[in-house]
């Protein structure tokens, strides 16, 4: 079967140059200003341009029924006026979650946006934040819109890991994404259980992915388990215990269904027929 690399895009010139001083300009200030309340007023005066379309500033008019919702819009974009879900559990690190939050108000809330599917802009601006979130990010990381994850601080992503749309990262116990990674839409990776008799009770265990692993499409990896290197899980697959290095795996609950030597000698074979090519039209 033919071979697709990921190909090297990137928007005109004048669009890089604004891309790039924004995320570069968004990062000095995050790296200068750890305190919450002066990070809550930066994400909630970028938002409201980026929403709005226009400057933060001006007294709201509460008296009229009619201006209630842009009321109830423009205080939302400050991350002072809301409360996330990772805020409700018991185990948070209150205090460490603090400095988090408005950054991780910016991501949802970008992920929101009319650019969000700006991939070239989403890929840095998102990696940009994963640096002054997660416990560590490597390089040329690719993470899509609508990645959701609970506390950030326990999340560890290596190099080169691409992070495809609609995945949730639950690392309330600890994730670790291992080098060259890639996990596909819709999948979810957890860190914690709760007991089947109390659902307070819970225990956070420590879930690792990889290296070069593969989830794919709506496929799940359960508390505390391990994702060996070079290993797959197939599409819808459930993981409850370790999945082997260079195994395929799939299932509800996963199983080894071949190892990677053995799916290689069976596409070496001679005598299994190719599959019918479409011709695909030119654009004109």
């Amino acid at each position: 079967m033919p071979r697709y690399q990921y190909r090297d895009l990137e928007p005109s010139r004048e669009a890089k140059e604004v891309f790039t001083r924004w995320i570069n300009y968004l990062d000095d200030e995050f790296t200068k200003h750890k305190k919450p309340a002066l990070r809550a007023e930066l994400v909630r005066d970028n938002l409201h341009q980026l929403l709005l379309g226009s400057p933060h500033g001006g007294k709201l008019n509460f008296t009229l029924t009619s201006e209630l919702p842009f009321n109830v819009l423009e205080l939302s974009l400050d991350p002072a006026n809301v409360t996330l879900e990772p805020e409700y559990y018991g185990d948070i690190d209150a205090t460490r979650y603090a400095c988090l939050k408005p950054l991780i108000w910016f991501w949802h809330m970008f992920d929101h946006s009319p650019v969000a599917l700006n991939h070239w802009l989403g890929f840095r601006f998102r990696a940009m934040l994963g640096k002054h979130i997660f416990k560590s990010i490597g390089k040329n990381v690719k993470i899509f819109h609508g990645v959701e994850f609970s506390y950030g601080y326990n999340l560890t992503i290596e190099d080169d890991c691409v992070i495809h749309k609609y995945v949730m990262l639950d690392d309330r116990g600890e994730i670790v994404i291992r080098k060259g990674t890639s996990i596909s839409d819709y999948a979810a990776v957890y860190s914690h259980a709760h007991d089947p008799i109390d659902s307070s009770v819970v225990e956070n265990r420590k879930t690792e992915i990889g290296p070069r692993a593969r989830l794919t499409y709506h496929a799940s990896v359960m508390a505390g388990v391990r994702v060996g290197e070079d290993a797959m899980l197939g599409a819808m697959g459930l993981a409850t215990r370790e999945i082997a290095d260079h195994s395929i795996a799939g299932g509800v609950p996963a199983k080894e269904l071949k190892t990677k030597d053995q799916a290689t000698q069976f596409k070496d074979r001679t005598d299994v027929p190719a599959p019918d090519r479409m011709a695909r039209p030119e654009c004109e």
